[in-house]
């Protein structure tokens, strides 16, 4: 195999980060992908910074291992904690999620945006960087949410009780006359719909995950590894939790049809 035909590792502590790889898939239909949900240890937002990145670590290196050419930190809080300690770590590229607060101060009207995201992100280096270079003259109102992830890990986003649990949440954001709402956590745009009927089809939900697929091509492109082949990519699915949840969210959320190759990977 050259490096070129080497697969695309994607990783985040669950399912969230499948919200990116399917952009990535759609994007790119060629490249084979490997992606590692690292579900027995989500949600990463209720850890310490440093046992973030140590998890980060251990799975990043499990990918390399694999012969992946190129990482994708596909987990806000991942990328919060561990995306600088990664790139130094790895002789591979590795594109990681930056909180949408540039375009989200892009595209308001009011001046006022929300971002929705755990507590590691937004007390994260990487929010504080864009925060303080893109928003000197707008209002970021940040919220967390917990419970959010497990919600979603467990196939009950448009649940009554998740719901529930947003309206809480995005009440004192609306409130707050935001037209911008960046979704700061890659569990959440499985969410859009249930946001949708909390805030209206007026409000303006940014999720970046398309920006990461492009972002991704971009970095491939440019390092001259872009798989060149004719057939579809082959997909690799391995979680730390139990597969079985993984498949159920990929056949009933993603709409996966095709056989599904999900593997356990135990995490050092």
């Amino acid at each position: 195999m050259s490096h070129a035909d080497a697969p695309i590792g994607v990783f985040d502590s669950g399912v969230g980060g499948l919200s990116v790889w399917r952009e990535i898939v759609r994007l790119l239909p060629h490249e084979d992908t490997v992606y590692v949900a690292d579900s027995a240890h989500c949600p990463y937002g209720a850890r310490p910074a440093a046992e973030i990145c140590q998890l980060s670590e251990a799975v990043a290196s499990f990918l390399v291992g694999q012969g992946c050419k190129i990482l994708v930190v596909a987990c806000n809080t991942a990328s919060a904690a561990a995306l600088y300690h990664l790139r130094a770590a790895f002789d591979v590229p590795i594109v990681g999620m930056v909180p949408a607060v540039k375009p989200a101060v892009a595209q308001t009207h009011t001046g006022q945006v929300g971002v929705l995201a755990t507590g590691v992100t937004l007390n994260g280096q990487l929010f504080h960087e864009v925060h303080e270079r893109f928003a000197n003259d707008i209002t970021v109102h940040s919220v967390t949410c917990p419970g959010l992830v497990e919600l979603v890990e467990a196939g009950r986003a448009d649940a009554p009780e998740t719901e529930v649990l947003l309206r809480h949440c995005l009440q004192p954001l609306l409130d707050a006359g935001i037209d911008v709402l960046a979704l700061g956590c890659t569990h959440y745009p499985f969410l859009t719909p249930a946001i949708r009927r909390i805030a209206g089809p007026d409000l303006l939900l940014l999720d970046p995950s398309a920006a990461i697929a492009r972002q991704t091509g971009r970095v491939l492109r440019q390092s001259n590894l872009l798989a060149d082949r004719a057939r579809p990519g082959q997909h690799t699915f391995l979680s730390t939790g139990l597969p079985a949840a993984l498949a159920s969210f990929l056949q009933d959320t993603l709409g996966l049809t095709q056989p599904i190759d999900i593997r356990s990977y135990n995490s050092p």
